[in-house]
């Protein structure tokens, strides 16, 4: 399924690939690669609270920004809560920025291989091979509690928003 103009990147718009996710519904599952290769599905983080940040490119200062930024905010949140960030990096060049970046709570994972997670959660973006920069919390029993995904990909997600709904979920 494929919807146009639902974002733009500098202020072009782009096309959306995937069914879009609503509170509500059911996580689907997803496949991608953790930095060392292995393969990571929802299953991996069952009965976890999910805050999954998902951005287009590590390599980029406000998908840096965003890391960084949840990386901070996650710190003292229990170990009920996981924190994933999904993109289409190469697992090496997550794990360079991790590693150079000291990025220890959050979990950066490769959708590079199969566009799996971008397809299964509507933000895999047609023109550019890339995710949508957008935020969706799940609860531990999988149902999508909070999902933003940013109009303008250049513009930072609603931190305030997904850390609430990450603590509502918990």
């Amino acid at each position: 399924m494929e919807r146009k103009n639902m974002i733009t990147m500098h202020g072009n718009p782009l096309t959306l690939v995937g069914n879009e996710i609503k509170a509500g519904d059911k996580a689907p599952d997803f496949s991608v690669l953790d930095a060392g290769l292995a393969e990571k599905s929802l299953a991996d983080y069952k009965g976890k609270v999910k805050l999954i940040s998902v951005t287009p490119s590590l390599d980029t200062p406000v998908c840096d920004l965003q890391v960084n930024r949840f990386e901070k905010d996650t710190t003292a949140l229990s170990s009920d809560v996981v924190v994933l960030n999904v993109s289409v990096d190469l697992p090496f060049a997550i794990k360079r920025f991790c590693s150079t970046g000291s990025i220890d709570r959050v979990t950066a994972l490769s959708d590079h291989r199969y566009i799996s997670f971008g397809e299964a959660y509507g933000v895999h973006i047609k023109e550019l091979r890339l995710l949508a920069r957008s935020i969706f919390v799940i609860g531990k029993d999988d149902i999508v509690r909070y999902v933003q995904v940013v109009s303008e990909q250049t513009n930072e997600p609603d931190y305030e928003a997904a850390m609430a709904a990450v603590k509502s979920s918990i």
